[in-house]
Formats: structure tokens, C-alpha cells, sequence
């Protein structure tokens, strides 16, 4: 394992830029030196073994736990934003299913500081159903919350996320469970957000037939950068082999 990590060429495009970024809890290192550019536009596929630190670097990201180095949103003239809006849609969200929650009273509570009891206006429902289509789920907004399908939940999740607009969404294994169908369709409906918004996307998944097919770029991290690449280029390195032995360091077909 390299000692520096991976260190990203300039690339001239605008961008979230990790530079050294480490996590130390107590005496653990958690992450060390993990350098990665997440560009505006791509899908960009974080991959790495259990305990390699996914998510620890999705926390410090998201700001839920402090770290060493920077993360920084630039332009292409390498100019520093003010701020960087984050998107994170979780794995899962977990919920009493039994209750009489809608997917419109859930939209209403983010969107609106009025009391769901007392009812959602139309011009909150409209809003509701703008910020759902972005994600193909309007048609899911009188739907209960408990009656949804893994695949349409994950996409009520991702409307949520973008709302409002992120310079970085965030989906950690976001189809992990779901059937093939909800599958394509979420992950299609990102592929078109990436393009038409523009915003830079980072997703963790073990799946490697989703990760060839979908990804721009492929970062192998075990607790430090050890390859950013195209997914061919990721899935048929040493570091790749190095990192999943029984792999043969191919992925070809693995899941």
C-alpha cells in the first residue's frame, strides 16, 4: 500500500477536490493522504474492501466528523467556491412502515414550514411534484410511504436529495437490494441528472457489472487512494487484484 496515496493530475474541470484528506479516531487511522477529484458532469464510483474506509470518507465529506486535509469545490480556473452543497441519499431509510405518511406529506415537510396535520396547499404539492419528477417518481406522490418497492423509495430519496440542488450527490449504495428494474431505472434516472444538472456524483457499490456500465471514473480505496481510473482501467490493475485476491483482478461479471 502506498504510502503518499494517489495523487490526481490536474484535470482543468470543475470539480470536489479531496487533497490529503485522513481520519484518525483515537489512535486508529481510519483514512491517510486519500487524494480524489470528483468531477461535475461524472459518475464517480468509490469501491474498495470492508474496513477500507468508504464510509468514513462519505462522513467527512458530509461533514459529520472532523478530518485532516481539505475539501474544496472549484472551478475550472481553479477557483474556490463559497460553499458546497451536498445531496446524500442513504442506503436505506429505515421507518415505521405502518405509518399513514405519503410520500406528498414527506416532500411537504422539507418543502414547506407549515405543519403536515394541517394539510399540504397546492402550491406545496406542485412544488412536491417538481422536485419528484426529477427523479421519474411523481407519479409515487399520493403513494403511503410503507406500500413503496425498494426501487420507488429510492428514488422518493433521491428527490429529497435534490432539493435543493447539490454541487455533489452522495449515493451510498443506493440499489443495494433492489430488483433489477428499480435498478436500471434509478440508476438511469442518475445518468440523466449528470448530465442535464451538470453536478458531480460519488457512489459507493460492490456491484462491478452496475460500476462498469454506469461509471466515468472507478477510486479503489483501502484507507488511502490506491487508483482512479476508468473501470476497465480499475478492474484490471495490480492494485485491484491486490485488493480482492479471489477476484483475479479481472471483475469481469462479479457482483
Amino acid at each position: 500500500m502506498p504510502t503518499k496515496g494517489y495523487e490526481p493530475p490536474h484535470c482543468g474541470l470543475c470539480r470536489i477536490e479531496l487533497d490529503h484528506v485522513s481520519v484518525k479516531l483515537d489512535s486508529d487511522q481510519l483514512l491517510r493522504d486519500v487524494n480524489l477529484h470528483v468531477h461535475c458532469g461524472q459518475l464517480t464510483v468509490l469501491i474498495g474492501p470492508n474496513g477500507g474506509g468508504k464510509t468514513t470518507l462519505l462522513r467527512a465529506v458530509l461533514g459529520q466528523i472532523p478530518y485532516g486535509g481539505s475539501i474544496t469545490h472549484l472551478d475550472t480556473e481553479d477557483r474556490s467556491f463559497p460553499s458546497l452543497r451536498v445531496g446524500y441519499v442513504p442506503q436505506q431509510l429505515p421507518f415505521d412502515k405502518q405509518m399513514p405518511l405519503t410520500v406528498r406529506d414527506l416532500m411537504a415537510a422539507t418543502l414547506s414550514n407549515r405543519p403536515i396535520w394541517t394539510g399540504v396547499g397546492e402550491k406545496t404539492r406542485q412544488a412536491a411534484l417538481k422536485t419528484l419528477q426529477l427523479a421519474q417518481a411523481q407519479g409515487l406522490i399520493d403513494k403511503r410511504l410503507g406500500a413503496l418497492s425498494g426501487g420507488e423509495l429510492q428514488r422518493v430519496l433521491l428527490a429529497l436529495a435534490l432539493n435543493p440542488a447539490p454541487d455533489l450527490l452522495i449515493l451510498d449504495e443506493p440499489v443495494s437490494g433492489v430488483d433489477h428494474n428499480g435498478q436500471a431505472l434509478f440508476l438511469d434516472t442518475v445518468n440523466a441528472l449528470r448530465s442535464q444538472q451538470h453536478m458531480a456524483i460519488l457512489m459507493v457499490s460492490h456491484d462491478w457489472t452496475l460500476v462498469r456500465e454506469y461509471a466515468d471514473l472507478v477510486a479503489l480505496i483501502d484507507k488511502t487512494t490506491l487508483i482512479v481510473g476508468t473501470p476497465k482501467e480499475v478492474f484490471e490493475s495490480d492494485a485491484f487484484a491486490a485488493a480482492y485476491p479471489h477476484m483475479h483482478g479481472s471483475g469481469e461479471g462479479l457482483q
